[in-house]
């Protein structure tokens, strides 16, 4: 119990912020684990797990049935829902995959620039636990069950010099790495691919061409990765 009250306390009591040096070398990290091509296939696996997470809880806040998630080994996933097939529940379970990282991001940002870094811990593992009883595939349990001990392993054992470092790094990489897809996204489509996707699927239940859903995307997750930045760096700076 005395763990479980050391933790807790932890969670709700805010820290000090990291020397400025950590929070760069987090984002510096967090920037190479997004622009390098080697590395993002692998990485890409922890912004997928946040798109259809995203999708996931937006189909249970607008009252839909949440079927399963699937992550594949591609970097790929799918969320599937039982409900109404238009109408507003049917377009914010669409509009939330692609924004979904960047906003959590945000989020956690919001709680770093306060000083709550080890409660951005806790709530990626809360987010984690809830995407795990949703999973239907092998390697999505893997991959949630990897990344969970990672994550708590950290928040449990790590100092709080290195539960603040890699708070942000995590959250460094949500935002940075949110708008990438997006501009995939984008170059697949002018190759006449992914004529699927979320972005088509809202044009087909909104009657707006996929390239503004696209726009929209991008301009969220853009956003939230400036105000996210702003938050952080002014969080350290300022101090």
């Amino acid at each position: 119990m005395h763990d479980v009250e050391r933790v807790w306390v932890s969670i709700v009591t805010t820290q000090q912020p990291p020397p400025t040096w950590v929070v760069a070398a987090a984002a510096l990290v967090a920037l190479l684990m997004v622009a390098d091509r080697r590395l993002w296939p692998h990485t890409r696996h922890l912004i997928t797990t946040a798109h259809e997470g995203s999708h996931g809880l937006a189909a249970l806040v607008t009252g839909r049935r949440l079927s399963g998630i699937r992550l594949h080994s591609d970097s790929s996933g799918v969320a599937v829902s039982k409900g109404r097939p238009s109408g507003p529940g049917m377009v914010l379970m669409l509009l939330a995959g692609y924004v979904g990282p960047g906003l959590i991001g945000l989020a956690a940002a919001e709680l770093l620039a306060a000083g709550y870094a080890v409660a951005v811990l806790w709530l990626v593992l809360l987010l984690l636990g809830l995407l795990l009883v949703q999973i239907r595939n092998w390697f999505g349990l893997w991959s949630i069950l990897v990344t969970g001990a990672a994550v708590f392993t950290v928040s449990w054992f790590a100092s709080e010099e290195a539960q603040a470092g890699f708070a942000y790094l995590v959250t460094w990489f949500l935002l940075l790495g949110a708008p990438r897809p997006v501009v995939e996204l984008y170059g697949s489509r002018r190759r006449s691919r992914a004529r699927n996707s979320d972005a088509d699927q809202l044009a087909g239940q909104t009657g707006l061409p996929a390239t503004i859903w696209v726009g929209l995307f991008l301009l969220v997750t853009v956003g939230a990765l400036c105000l996210g930045s702003w938050w952080l760096l002014d969080g350290i700076l300022g101090s």
